[in-house]
């Protein structure tokens, strides 16, 4: 749900009035919702988050196809518990769970691993054009095996921040989290990944973080 000053608002959905990352007419999935007659709430909420859930899922699965259909898996399940989904505290965070676990199903179930970090993603270094490639390579591992170790809400945080270019508002609303606490995760993670390379705390962490 959108954010406000004091946290998630409350339910019933109301479709939003300006875009955002949500589903467009034509995007798969949405008219099938409309025609079944489902709940108006659900509908919004699956209007507004479907596309920035597969985006992130495409950045796991590699494919937008099975990012589309995990994600659609894990819209069926919602629906399926959606007054239980009503009754969290927090139904953002139950349903980013749940998209979260049906994209890791979904890799298994085709015999692969999720990708837990997308290097090109982070890419900021260009191996063709360094004039050290070898130091410039083990740079680079050292980031991802970096990323790729930490604590998961930091990974998720940083991926939808800087991997898929979230804002801190889209972010803590894709997460259901609050944007504080976007914020402080990034700050934890910069710290993490400043004492791996063993650099010294930035002057512009917080304003990385926002």
């Amino acid at each position: 749900m959108p954010q406000s000053a004091t946290g998630p608002q409350k339910y019933p959905f109301r479709p939003p009035s300006t875009p955002g990352p949500a589903a467009t007419p034509g995007t798969p999935g949405t008219h099938t919702l409309a025609n079944f007659g489902l709940p108006a709430d659900f509908r919004a909420f699956h209007q507004l988050y479907r596309a920035g859930y597969i985006r992130y899922a495409e950045l796991h699965l590699e494919s937008r196809a099975d990012a589309e259909e995990a994600v659609d898996l894990a819209f069926e399940q919602l629906m399926l518990a959606w007054q239980t989904v009503l009754r969290q505290p927090v139904p953002e965070a139950y349903a980013w769970r749940v998209v979260k676990n049906r994209t890791i199903d979904h890799a298994r179930a085709r015999g692969r691993r999720p990708v837990v970090v997308d290097v090109a993603a982070f890419e900021t270094l260009s191996l063709r054009h360094a004039l050290d490639p070898i130091s410039e390579l083990e740079e680079s591992l050292t980031l991802y095996q970096t990323l790729a170790s930490l604590p998961e809400r930091q990974r998720d945080v940083m991926l939808l921040r800087y991997a898929l270019g979230y804002a801190t508002k889209e972010t803590a609303r894709l997460m259901g989290i609050t944007e504080a606490g976007v914020r402080s995760t990034i700050r934890y993670a910069l710290r993490r990944l400043r004492q791996a390379f063993d650099l010294e705390e930035g002057e512009d962490d917080a304003r990385l973080a926002d």
